[in-house]
């Protein structure tokens, strides 16, 4: 049959893309938890421990869906983008920026949300600092799936783009007035050396 495609051959690929989506809402609704963990909406009762416990399922479990995003085109007729392709940023010659700035924003999710059982050797305020820049590994996410895939700027990506990432802007907005009004309130409220560590919220 003349002009007839087999859709197994792109079985890697379309695999690889439903997965990258899927990390990506998991990567939204992590971040959402994370800001919300560190804001108003912990001090409720039973909240902050049912956040915690949320934030930390859905950022590991995102962190395997990025994985699986990457190894799936390891098997792609295509692409071939061997293992050099899929870890290091800008060594895959198609869509080379758009795919460096999501290997990058893959590393620094990875980095970022596995520092969290390192806290004891890196201390908690090491610790706090790094997980402030996961909101960066969410831009550069953002970023490589709105500017990589056949189907990357299509209306119902962008639609679905838009619809996860605006309540993160939401509770971002929430929690940065929070924090810039606190301190134009008490400066040293903030600052609190006699909690013990198991009551410290993770802050974005």
């Amino acid at each position: 049959m003349s002009g007839f495609t087999d859709p197994s051959q792109h079985f890697f690929w379309l695999a690889s893309r439903a997965l990258g989506i899927v990390a990506m809402l998991l990567v939204t609704a992590a971040v959402a938890c994370g800001l919300a963990l560190s804001g108003r909406l912990a001090q409720r009762p039973g909240a902050s421990a049912w956040l915690k416990t949320a934030h930390e399922a859905l950022t590991l479990t995102s962190l395997g869906a990025i994985a699986g995003h990457g190894l799936l085109l390891l098997g792609d007729p295509y692409l071939h983008p061997g293992i050099t392709g899929i870890t290091l940023p800008f060594a895959l010659p198609t869509q080379s920026i758009w795919t460096g700035l999501g290997i990058i924003g893959a590393w620094l999710a990875a980095i970022l949300g596995l520092s969290y059982y390192a806290r004891r050797w890196i201390g908690i305020a090491t610790w706090r600092w790094l997980h402030r820049w996961t909101l960066l590994a969410y831009v550069l996410c953002l970023g490589h799936s709105i500017g990589s895939g056949t189907d990357a700027r299509s209306v119902w990506m962008l639609v679905l783009l838009g619809a996860v990432t605006l309540p993160v802007i939401v509770i971002g907005g929430i929690r940065l007035r929070g924090v810039l009004g606190g301190r134009a309130a008490s400066p040293a409220a903030a600052v609190r050396p006699s909690a013990p560590a198991s009551q410290l919220r993770a802050e974005i």
